[in-house]
């Protein structure tokens, strides 16, 4: 331990050896120091020991979380936060489901207790989860060919995934598309799972490079996993169509590679849970062998609550029991077993057939209005631009984000000059978005692309 000590001029005394009250100055008169009216300084003395955790350096701010803290600090009254992925009224406030909300009031009704969950989670939610996949009557789930385990929302259930990929298939790769939601590379990274790029994103077409995809999976190694967005890609909003996805499962197939879909929008997207679910049904249909992350944060508002599922998809129910053996191995030294909440509310929602059908018109109206949001943001740019710039690629995208093409430059200049808070590679969340705003933010837009082509820092004030 460090130790302090006390200095009387110069005789140094640890504080334990002062008493207070026997510590005096003499009061003769022939005590020069006395006459002088001055005393030795009392000075203290401390020796700090370096911490262990001095080489742990500062690490940076999210990149999406941290525009929500940067908007925070923001006083301007124009500000508006397209930042993170999460739905907001045309007043801008977070919604809750009415339909959430009942399934809330039955769970109290009821009386449910909040014991520990099994390690794979809520059976009830299981069940629904993979029939709102696949289809209640898809030969996977009578045959008994998947395993699904509750998982922490779509992130937790991709590093179940993606730990069981670095136990079982040693030195496999994942190809993940450029770009991709932020948080995939830190998944792989932090789970040691080797991972490269496909093209995905034209930045000529603001749409999708679908030729380079397609070459890119064919020159993986064979056995690769290939990472694909069920619908709504994050962050462009580019889907491929229903033909070319039947031309990316041929190439998967040929080269025997092994499809990872991440599911996070089902039903969000168009409004349809079957039509977001298609991509992945087409895989099912051909007797792939596959695995699919899902998440509950969009489609039923249930941010906070980290409900979500990985689903492998086998050849055989023998495989299938296996697998989820073994996810529920590597989820028990993880998080041990997952939270009852979210799981209640989502079985309680797709178990009744009133709360599912209110549900679906809840989900219908929240993609209604993002697509009506994006259909005015998408007129007052052709209004206001002159230049005859085309921007129809806006109306081409899907789900709540939107790929506007500006660079770092744009981007910034978009929050340093008009408080417009988004990623730094010029993704919008639509979701967040107003009608009343939507002019304010097609003139920031109109500017930021015309005239920041080049990159600039803020001055620092001296």
């Amino acid at each position: 331990m460090a130790s302090s000590m006390l200095s009387l001029g110069s005789t140094s005394l640890l504080p334990r050896e002062i008493n207070k009250d026997k510590l005096k100055l003499r009061t003769s008169g022939s005590n020069p120091f006395l006459k002088a009216k001055s005393i030795s300084r009392v000075t203290m003395s401390v020796a700090v020991k370096p911490s262990r955790f001095e080489g742990i350096t500062m690490a940076p701010p999210d990149p999406i979380l941290g525009v929500s803290e940067a908007f925070k600090a923001d006083t301007n009254e124009l500000k508006l936060n397209l930042g993170v992925g999460a739905y907001r009224t045309e007043e801008l406030q977070p919604y809750v489901l009415n339909v959430v909300k009942k399934a809330e009031n039955l769970m109290l009704e009821r009386g449910d207790n909040k014991e520990y969950l099994p390690i794979e989670g809520l059976a009830a939610f299981n069940k629904a989860t993979a029939e709102l996949l696949f289809g209640a009557g898809h030969p996977v789930i009578k045959e008994q060919k998947v395993a699904t385990i509750q998982g922490l929302s779509g992130t937790g259930s991709l590093r179940l995934a993606a730990a069981l990929i670095e136990r079982y298939f040693p030195g496999a790769k994942v190809l993940i598309s450029a770009p991709t939601w932020g948080n995939h590379k830190n998944i792989f990274n932090d789970a040691k799972v080797p991972w490269s790029e496909y093209r995905y994103y034209d930045p000529k077409t603001i749409g999708l490079d679908f030729e380079g995809m397609i070459a890119d999976i064919k020159e993986a190694p064979e056995g690769s996993f290939i990472l694909l967005h069920g619908c709504a890609h994050n962050p462009t909003g580019i889907d491929p169509t229903p033909e070319q996805w039947v031309q990316i499962a041929d190439v998967i197939q040929e080269k025997n590679h092994i499809p990872f879909f991440d599911v996070a929008y089902q039903g969000f997207a168009s409004g349809s849970l079957d039509e977001d679910a298609a991509s992945v049904r087409l895989f099912a249909e051909r007797g792939m062998e596959f695995f699919v992350a899902q998440s509950y944060s969009k489609n039923l508002g249930l941010y906070a609550e980290r409900i979500g599922a990985i689903n492998v998809v086998c050849s055989s129910a023998d495989a299938a029991t296996r697998v989820k053996s073994q996810l529920k191995r590597i989820a028990r030294p993880m998080y041990s077993n997952p939270p009852v909440h979210g799981a209640r509310i989502v079985a309680n929602v797709v178990g009744d057939a009133t709360m599912f059908n209110e549900w679906k018109a809840e989900m219908e109206m929240m993609a209604g209005r993002i697509k009506t949001v994006r259909q005015k943001l998408y007129d007052s740019l052709v209004s206001k631009d002159k230049s005859g710039k085309d921007w129809s690629f806006i109306l081409k995208q899907i789900g709540m984000f939107s790929f506007t093409g500006l660079n770092k430059a744009q981007s910034d200049n978009m929050t340093n000059k008009w408080h417009v808070y988004m990623t730094k590679d010029g993704r919008i969340s639509l979701a967040g978005l107003s009608m009343a705003k939507c002019e304010y933010l097609a003139d920031a837009i109109i500017d930021s692309y015309h005239n920041a082509l080049l990159y600039w820092e803020t001055p620092i004030e001296l």
